[in-house]
């Protein structure tokens, strides 16, 4: 009786799955695709250098945690077309958090 009640309780969830609206994302071109790639793994090794210079302590080691923040945030605000300072969540107000 149980496996039963299971075998219509699938169907019925088969059968919503089936039936519910699509809902896709617009097409994207390979371009907006690497260029999404390419900003993930930026922000992906912003984060890294972030973590490493909080827990930094050599001042050597922090100047070049900072310049490669600073370097990284350059090539993200270059993927949105703006200068550094205008990007929000790049500039150098987050590195002070």
């Amino acid at each position: 009786m149980a496996r039963g009640w299971e075998n219509k309780a699938v169907e019925s969830m088969m059968d919503d799955h089936d039936n519910r609206p699509k809902h896709r994302e617009p097409e994207r071109t390979p371009e907006q695709i690497a260029l999404d790639k390419k900003r993930y793994g930026l922000e992906l090794s912003r984060k890294g250098v972030w973590n490493d210079l909080q827990r930094a302590t050599n001042p050597r080691h922090r100047e070049q945690l900072e310049a490669a923040l600073r370097h990284l945030d350059g090539q993200l605000a270059a993927l949105e077309g703006a200068p550094p300072d205008d990007q929000p969540g790049t500039g150098k107000g987050d590195a002070e958090q």
